[in-house]
């Protein structure tokens, strides 16, 4: 089950990345179903599968299902590009329509052995929970700490909204992947990363305190995920 649908995804990553150029997806959103391209496009994913699958012929229908559907997914988000919809969500959708026609293949050859006890099952539990922690929980608590000492000074309007809420989400991912894989020099390297990138605005700044505050959040964001991941490591063993 698992090499097919590796096959299958790389098919997919070939035809819908590598080669499909810029030219042929500007050519597509201007002349949607009237584009040459994307039937070039299709053909592209039809040798793709063909390719990986080794033209075996036993997956005619398997290949047959995902070129279709691949065209009919890619003609209702060309049509849907002028709608309120905006394009990073029609891409996301885009890719998970493909990605779901994939699995339903690879479950028409090799069906599924899943286990809605899997769900429940407390190491599982245990990650997602641990996830959340680093992320969403995290994010609030620092919050909460760090409003103490709120500096209204520190509002840049050159700053991507919500930037720094989300490098703190994956500086913490990366730590608590880091624990969690025993590669404790990554975390080391991580920092030293980091430091190197705030210097630039500590450098610029003569505030002490915006000096105080970057570090005070550094130090809790580190704190945090530290803290969630030798937990997780501690628990595992015992669950």
């Amino acid at each position: 089950m698992l090499t097919l649908f590796i096959k299958l995804i790389l098919a997919h990553f070939l035809g819908d990345f590598l080669f499909q150029s810029e030219k042929w997806v500007i050519h597509k959103e201007k002349h949607k179903h009237k584009s040459k391209f994307l039937y070039w496009h299709i053909l592209v994913h039809l040798g793709a599968l063909l390719l990986v699958l080794q033209a075996n012929i036993n997956y005619w229908l398997g290949i047959l299902i995902i070129v279709i559907s691949h065209y009919s997914i890619d003609l209702i988000k060309l049509h849907l590009l002028n709608s309120k919809l905006n394009t990073r969500l029609l891409f996301t959708l885009d890719q998970l329509a493909h990605l779901a026609i994939i699995a339903i293949v690879v479950n028409m050859y090799e069906p599924y052995s899943f286990k809605i006890e899997t769900i429940y099952n407390s190491q599982f539990l245990l990650f997602i929970t641990n996830i959340l922690g680093v992320t969403v929980v995290s994010s609030i608590i620092m919050k909460t700490i760090i409003s103490k000492w709120y500096l209204e000074d520190n509002t840049n309007k050159d700053s991507l909204k919500d930037a720094g809420a989300y490098i703190g989400m994956l500086e913490r991912l990366f730590i608590f992947a880091f624990i969690a894989l025993h590669y404790w020099e990554g975390i080391g390297f991580l920092l030293a990363a980091k430091s190197v990138f705030r210097f630039g605005d500590l450098s610029k700044s003569k505030d002490r305190k915006l000096t105080e505050y970057i570090l005070i959040g550094t130090l809790i964001s580190f704190g945090l995920a530290f803290l969630f991941g030798i937990e997780y490591m501690y628990l595992l063993k015992l669950v």
